[in-house]
């Protein structure tokens, strides 16, 4: 259970897993935030990714709680080097949409609640059709000269407006998005190859998928008449009354058996193996999860398994 390779996202190095933090301080408070970070980053793993919105939706949130848990855990470290951090601009209620005005503040205050004096990777989270690429590109190159953002990124972006912006970037000379953040997972493929997979390929543009584990139902758990204690319940097991979902969750299984793991690392692993794919991206709220998820960098599978899990996802 090793995330010490190193995948490419233009200039930066990543583990091959992407830990979500969208859990921090929503379902895992402080005490066990730290304690996935920590087994994570023994286990190898660099690449943590965050927002300012999470956890907005929890009441009494301002938004932004991930991004301070994160931010005290590095500080406790002394480990900010050593880790890659994606943040993300755009969602937040307080700072929505994609103005160059808006993207100026919420940087620094996303800088601030991270402790840190730069982001590693920072992601648009979702477009803003309304300002047009001009703008907010400009913004974000701003970012990157000032030192303040590594590398920029795009999560929920249409291939119309993907396409329009690598091609800003290109004629004018100035930082382009080095990573997409799309839905993408083994019951969700449409979003991401309607389009958006042959333009990451083309330019060659690293791929972090987000809901890896269709918000838990490929972790096996939801099962037919099983009750399972989770804040995500409701949208992960709304799949079993599919009957793709049922043959997705049964192949996963025997796979899964096969290789003596849980169905959340063949899930991942299914991911990683797709060409474009760079890291999934998955949360856990306790160590224990962690480790069921860590188990996919120790598998391969066969083309077999990878044909018959793709054919019971179409």
């Amino acid at each position: 259970m090793t995330l010490r390779a190193r995948k490419t996202i233009g200039s930066l190095r990543v583990s091959p897993l992407a830990l979500g933090g969208n859990v921090f301080g929503w379902t895992a408070d402080e005490t066990s935030s730290f304690a996935v970070l920590d087994a994570y980053a023994e286990a190898g793993g660099n690449f943590i990714d965050t927002a300012d919105a999470y956890s907005v939706w929890v009441e009494g949130h301002a938004g932004g709680e991930s991004e301070s848990i994160i931010g005290t855990w590095m500080a406790a470290r002394g480990n900010r080097s050593d880790m890659v951090i994606a943040t993300k601009v755009g969602a937040h209620p307080r700072l929505k949409g994609l103005s160059a005005a808006t993207i100026t503040e919420a940087v620094e205050a996303s800088l601030a609640r991270l402790r840190t004096d730069y982001v590693d990777l920072y992601y648009t989270h979702v477009d803003d059709e309304s300002v047009p690429v001009a703008e907010f590109l400009t913004a974000l190159d701003g970012l990157v000269t000032s030192g303040k953002v590594r590398e920029i990124g795009a999560s929920n972006i249409s291939p119309s407006r993907l396409r329009e912006a690598l091609a800003f970037s290109e004629t004018e000379r100035i930082s382009r998005y080095a990573a997409v953040q799309p839905h993408y997972n083994l019951v969700v493929r449409d979003l991401y190859e309607g389009g958006l997979d042959r333009i990451a390929a083309r330019h060659g543009l690293a791929v972090i998928p987000y809901f890896a584990l269709a918000k838990g139902f490929l972790t096996g758990k939801y099962l037919p008449g099983e009750q399972v204690d989770s804040a995500r319940g409701g949208h992960a097991a709304r799949y079993l009354g599919t009957p793709r979902g049922r043959r997705v969750l049964e192949t996963l299984h025997a796979v899964a058996a096969a290789h003596h793991v849980q169905p959340a690392a063949v899930a991942l692993a299914w991911l990683a193996a797709q060409p474009t794919v760079t890291a999934p991206l998955a949360s856990a709220r306790a160590p224990e999860q962690l480790g069921q998820l860590l188990d996919f960098s120790d598998i391969t599978l066969s083309q077999g398994e990878l044909d018959a899990l793709t054919a019971a996802s179409d």
